[in-house]
């Protein structure tokens, strides 16, 4: 398989950032795992945020610690997707969202991508002490679904979330 790496936004791919976005936009898709991406326009305001995320001291209100990784494929330096790990739960990520959010660029789907950049994270949240993790998907994601079941995941339940209106996979992967 082709060699792919995790590593921290930063600035020398700010333009792919860019792209990866609008990629999303255009195509009306959700980003999930990509923290503030969908409303921060400027890449470089995007990799700056990224870095306040890490800080518990700088995290905006409301949100958790976290690491925002890029999956680059190095032999174009193409990001094929983005992988958020967040250090612990808010209420909503206890319920909702888990530890993980992830995606993957509309037009490098169906490669694996996805199986291989929550396998090559999972290291990462045993580092930071996570001994279980918890993963979600909407119902009906099969694709994430298979994902996730991939790296270890066990089925847990099944919640609503009325927000968003849409129903939602809980999986915990022992690490």
């Amino acid at each position: 398989m082709e060699k792919l790496k995790l590593i921290r936004p930063e600035t020398a791919y700010a333009d792919d950032i860019a792209a990866y976005r609008k990629e999303f936009l255009d195509a009306g898709d959700s980003m999930d795992g990509t923290g503030p991406l969908r409303r921060i326009e400027d890449p470089l305001e995007y990799i700056e945020a990224c870095k306040d995320y890490e800080d518990p001291e700088k995290v905006p209100e409301n949100r958790v610690p976290s690491t925002q990784f890029l999956y680059v494929r190095e032999e174009d330096s193409r990001i094929v997707g983005m992988i958020q790990v967040r250090h612990r739960f808010n209420d909503y990520l206890e319920k909702y969202a888990g530890h993980i959010g992830y995606s993957v660029r509309p037009t490098e789907r169906r490669k694996g991508y996805a199986k291989a950049m929550l396998e090559a994270a999972l290291p990462f949240c045993k580092e930071l002490g996570i001994e279980k993790v918890l993963i979600t998907c909407d119902d009906g994601n099969i694709g994430s679904e298979k994902t996730i079941l991939h790296n270890g995941g066990v089925y847990e339940s099944t919640v609503y979330e009325e927000d968003e209106k849409v129903y939602i996979k809980r999986f915990w992967i022992e690490l």
